[in-house]
């Protein structure tokens, strides 16, 4: 299972954190990903709060965060993370499949989530993608999800997504925010790629460079940070 293009660090693995009040969970995980040549665990966390520091002092590349923890849980410790390290991702280890919870998750920073109960290939494989830009999320959920957020967003005044795309450090080409435009609605690369009539690789040379210049860690964080700045416009493409 492994994935030689996983790693964003120079050493060739991944630094990952472990945040969960459960020892023996804690545990589990880490006998799983120790086993992966392109992963690392770094540091392990007890409470939202040992996980703001271990990121502070380790600057890992993902954070696997439990919801509820004592002290501080998993959605105030991924606002904060992501507030301070946009760039590290954030998948979050929950119970249930709760959309009103992901929801919020999702508006905290995180990339998606991943059952406690899951199997492993399916645990490492969510790892994987969101170290890769890539969605967790079952496609479906996350266009839901997204949709959700859209709506929420039209409350609010929202400039032109052209207008938006300028007020950025680095410009949107008029490309990619045509791609972002279906991304945001939860398609994937393949996807963007026959709706748009170019090659996946194409969409995925644009797909990273839209990641980098909205200073974020994943593609569902791309979404939301388009949905958040009005870059897409309100009637997403369904």
């Amino acid at each position: 299972m492994h994935d030689s293009d996983t790693s964003k660090t120079q050493g060739g693995r991944a630094r990952l954190i472990l945040a969960d009040d459960h020892h023996l969970l804690r545990k589990g995980f880490q006998g799983l990903l120790a086993s992966e040549p392109d992963l690392e665990v770094v540091g392990e966390a007890s409470n939202g709060r040992e996980a703001i520091e271990l990121c502070h002092s380790l600057r890992p590349d993902l954070v696997l965060m439990d919801v509820r923890m004592p002290e501080m849980d998993g959605l105030e410790a991924t606002r904060m993370i992501k507030r301070e390290y946009p760039e590290t991702g954030v998948l979050m280890v929950t119970m249930h499949e709760n959309p009103d919870y992901l929801l919020e998750a999702l508006g905290a920073g995180a990339a998606g989530y991943v059952l406690k109960d899951a199997p492993a290939d399916r645990l490492l494989s969510a790892v994987r993608r969101t170290l890769n830009g890539e969605s967790p999320l079952n496609q479906e959920l996350a266009a839901q999800l997204l949709r959700r957020l859209a709506e929420e967003k039209k409350q609010d005044p929202a400039p032109e997504p052209r207008k938006a795309s300028k007020s950025l450090r680095e410009p949107l080409t008029p490309r990619e925010e045509e791609v972002l435009q279906v991304l945001a609605s939860g398609r994937t690369n393949q996807q963007i790629a026959q709706t748009l009539v170019i090659s996946r690789g194409t969409v995925k040379v644009h797909v990273e460079r839209i990641i980098r210049k909205l200073g974020v860690s994943d593609r569902t964080q791309a979404a939301v940070r388009a949905i958040e700045l009005g870059l897409v416009s309100p009637e997403m493409r369904q």
